[in-house]
C-alpha cells in the first residue's frame, strides 16, 4: 500500500483499486484501521484515543487532497503525499 503521509508514528495509506466508500489505512504499533474520508470516522479497527483524534483532525484538515488521492487509485495514478501534522 502506497504511504501518504507519516506522522508522530501514525502511517497513513491509501491502496490502488479500492472499493467504496472512499477510505484509508491507518497504522500505528499494533493497532490497524480503516478510516471513511468523507465522514472522518472510523470503518473498522481501532486506534488508541490519542492517536484516533489525531488522526480525525487530519483527515478534516486534508479531505480534499484525500479525495483526489481517492480518485487517482481509482485511476491506478501515482498517489500525492499528504503534509503530516506538525
Amino acid at each position: 500500500m502506497p504511504e501518504i503521509s507519516l506522522f508522530y508514528g501514525i502511517r497513513i495509506t491509501m491502496n490502488w483499486d479500492e472499493h467504496n466508500p472512499p477510505h484509508f489505512h491507518v497504522e500505528y504499533a499494533e493497532h490497524r484501521a480503516t478510516v471513511l474520508i468523507q465522514d472522518c470516522i472510523i470503518a473498522r479497527g481501532y486506534l488508541p484515543n490519542k492517536q484516533l483524534k489525531l488522526v480525525l483532525a487530519w483527515c478534516e484538515i486534508h479531505k480534499d487532497e484525500l479525495m483526489q488521492n481517492w480518485e487517482l487509485s481509482r485511476n491506478s495514478q501515482p498517489l500525492n503525499d499528504i503534509k503530516p501534522l506538525v
